[in-house]
């Protein structure tokens, strides 16, 4: 499983820590794709309408495979005295 995770990250696919409606997944085919979120939530929504049932198999194996995004962690550095 390391290795599918290892392979979505260095092409991009992740989920992101910000701006997740459910699981993320969307998002971070947005992010990964340069669309907006918004959009491609609508665009997930109508194809969920024009072929029913496979994005409700699809969407949750991708939340599994897809590893979350890493924070990006600020270090702080004591004030100069």
């Amino acid at each position: 499983m390391n290795s599918v995770h290892d392979s979505m990250t260095r092409q991009g696919l992740v989920r992101p820590t910000e701006g997740r409606i459910i699981g993320g997944v969307v998002a971070g085919l947005a992010k990964r794709f340069g669309l907006d979120p918004w959009l491609a939530r609508l665009l997930f929504v109508v194809v969920l309408l024009a072929i029913p049932g496979s994005q409700i198999l699809i969407y949750p194996i991708l939340w599994i495979l897809m590893p979350a995004e890493k924070p990006a962690y600020v270090t702080a550095y004591p004030p100069a005295v």
